[in-house]
């Protein structure tokens, strides 16, 4: 299944090479740009299908998704696994749910991404359900990138896992030799 999922990334050229400053402050020479996956519904059905398929036998009640990534991946699998989607976004540097989106107590709660490198996003996310009463019983993601060194306290379901280096800044060798870098997502720097 993973030379299917990275054949439809590479097919949409969301599989990219080059010195990126990842949103979580750490630099990489390849990035993952989900969302040139997801422009196209019917390779995104694909590859969040097999994303569903590994949820068939969780039990949970809604998909929360943070924005950006998270929102379409949230809608897609909504929609293949029957359940409600919603997404988290950011007020005032701080994830919250607004639009009328709520989280009842005991609801289980799937935290959908497009990629997951350190888990930052969804951590936060996962304190804002928790705080709301929820209960967060996994995390998918299209690609899990994250290192060996990274523990999330939650099951991760991603149609891929790839191991990508990631560095430091004092300890990137395209910082070294002077290769100027790209800042592909979307969160802001504090």
């Amino acid at each position: 299944m993973d030379d299917l999922v990275i054949d439809i990334l590479k097919q949409a050229g969301a599989l990219l090479e080059g010195h990126f400053l990842l949103s979580s402050g750490k630099h990489s020479n390849k990035y993952c740009q989900c969302a040139k996956l997801l422009q196209y519904p019917d390779k995104a059905e694909k590859v969040l299908a097999v994303i569903a398929d590994k949820l068939k036998d969780v039990n949970f009640d809604k998909i929360v998704g943070p924005a950006m990534g998270g929102v379409i991946v949230s809608y897609e699998l909504a929609r293949q696994t029957g359940k409600p989607g919603i997404f988290a976004e950011r007020q005032d540097g701080n994830m919250t749910l607004r639009r009328g989106f709520e989280i009842n107590p005991g609801e289980k709660i799937i935290i959908s991404e497009d990629v997951v490198t350190t888990g930052k996003s969804s951590l936060e996310v996962a304190k804002v359900i928790e705080n709301l009463g929820g209960e967060v019983v996994g995390i998918c993601c299209i690609v899990d990138r994250k290192s060996k060194d990274i523990r999330i306290p939650y099951p991760v379901y991603s149609a891929v896992k790839l191991n990508i280096s990631t560095y430091n800044a004092e300890d990137c060798p395209m910082c070294r030799n002077g290769m100027d870098y790209i800042k592909p997502g979307s969160r802001v720097f504090k």
